[in-house]
């Protein structure tokens, strides 16, 4: 149990050895830094530390240790969904700056950076990372956590492409994981998420891709059922270079947006493909031979930097290894009434599935689809589950008491196995948590 006591132990530690910024319950900037973005977590840490570098992140890893707080890691909140109610929160979004080598084709980044950053520095050299669908969210924790890319079909999850991590044990040691040094580290960190210490540098593969199709077509929601169905029947045959979506949605209305989708229900087409234009339209054209005309069509060649498909907000999150006709039936049950909420169905596999050996534990890699919902549908729920595989995607899930259905059993164990050598007692456990093996002593300490 914690206390002011404990606030003030960590407190004094800290303003003798910290160069970053403290902020207590009450001071200017505290509600600011303290909130996540995922907007139900309403977080009340007894103190939030803004980190300057790696020296403040081992002094209040320590600090907290010493003082029995709770410790949580955030940079720009997105992947938060555990409260560090009295605790220490430890704001590393200031470390932020990064290095690119195009030679190598890699980059290298403060636990603070952002996809926008990165995007941006590789455009010149025609490279990219497996970034997400927002340049605003945080390479770090979207990383750990996975990371679903729309290039990720033709080049993995973007922790696959993880080369090198410096991390700040729970002991307070800086130690670099990679395939030869810390490799059960290394392997942890692809996938784990936060649970093994605190991330200062992340290295990671970019990839040559300098300019993509990408864009969006809409359909009348009312042919819904029969192009899902053709979508389906397509998807063995797509490379990896393509990845795709299909949106149930509501279009606002909005003069901005043209006449013929503006205040109406849609079904969209979202597509991303690394190569020509015309083999992109070569390849859709089957889709569009059964969904007739689009009421919308925006495909383009472009640089992967203005490139920005979006992702629908996921509420409910369901991984599919099929889609056989009930699934589809169901779906439209749900998603087909104008009030119905925003579904989308995303095309995984590729790469994804064909990990190289070593590969970390991130995401279900069986998964063929993914059914996204941005309002919980417990009827959808029911009727998908016999096609799914039960399992979750950490970037994707809310609830941090379903961390385990975010990997295999075989991952799983193995995950806690890594936890219980580089953090025992479980300091970084205000996360997605997966808990040490079993009961550690001191003795049970990395050495």
């Amino acid at each position: 149990m914690t206390g002011s006591g404990s606030t003030s132990t960590a407190e004094r530690r800290l303003r003798a050895r910290f160069d970053g910024a403290l902020h207590l319950p009450g001071d200017a900037g505290y509600d600011r830094l303290r909130r996540s973005a995922f907007t139900p977590v309403d977080p009340r840490p007894a103190l939030v530390a803004e980190a300057s570098g790696v020296q403040d992140v081992q002094a209040a890893v320590v600090a907290a240790r010493d003082a029995g707080l709770p410790l949580a890691v955030q940079a720009t909140g997105h992947g938060t969904h555990a409260p560090c109610d009295g605790g220490l929160l430890l704001r590393t979004s200031r470390m932020d700056r990064g290095f690119l080598d195009p030679r190598r084709r890699v980059a290298r980044v403060g636990p603070g950076a952002r996809w926008g950053q990165v995007i941006t520095a590789a455009q010149p050299f025609g490279l990219a990372p497996l970034s997400g669908s927002h340049a605003d969210v945080g390479v770090t924790g979207y990383t750990l956590g996975g990371g679903l890319s729309w290039l990720s079909r033709a080049f993995g999850f973007a922790a696959d492409s993880v080369l090198r991590a410096q991390v700040v044990t729970a002991d307070g040691r800086l130690v670099t994981a990679t395939p030869d040094s810390h490799p059960d580290l290394h392997w942890a960190l692809r996938g784990g998420g936060g649970n093994f210490g605190v991330v200062t540098s992340l290295e990671f593969r970019l990839h040559p891709v300098a300019r993509v199709v990408a864009g969006t077509a809409c359909f009348p929601a009312e042919r819904a059922g029969e192009i899902v169905t053709r979508y389906r029947d397509l998807l063995a045959g797509l490379p990896d270079e393509l990845s795709t979506a299909l949106v149930l949605t509501s279009m606002p209305d909005d003069p901005q947006l043209p006449a013929p989708v503006r205040g109406r229900r849609v079904l969209q087409l979202k597509a991303m493909y690394a190569g020509d234009a015309g083999q992109a339209r070569r390849l859709l054209r089957p889709l569009w031979r059964t969904a007739g005309p689009a009421l919308t069509e925006e495909f383009r060649t472009m640089p992967y930097a203005e490139a920005s498909l979006g992702g629908t907000a996921p509420a409910q999150v369901e991984l599919l290894k099929e889609l056989p006709d009930e699934a589809i039936a169901a779906i439209m049950r749900v998603a087909g009434p104008d009030d119905g909420p925003a579904v989308e169905i995303r095309h995984w596999g590729g790469i994804m599935g064909r990990p190289g050996p070593g590969a970390g534990p991130a995401g279900h890699r069986a998964t063929r689809l993914s059914v996204i919902a941005d309002t919980a549908s417990p009827a959808l729920a029911d009727a998908l589950r016999p096609h799914t595989s039960g399992g979750a995607f950490l970037n994707f899930l809310h609830d941090p008491t379903r961390t385990a259905e975010a990997y295999t059993e075989a991952d799983h164990r193995r995950l806690t196995t890594v936890k219980r050598r580089y953090d025992p007692f479980n300091a970084f456990g205000v996360t997605h948590n997966i808990p040490p093996a079993s009961p550690a002593s001191p003795a049970a300490a990395i050495a």
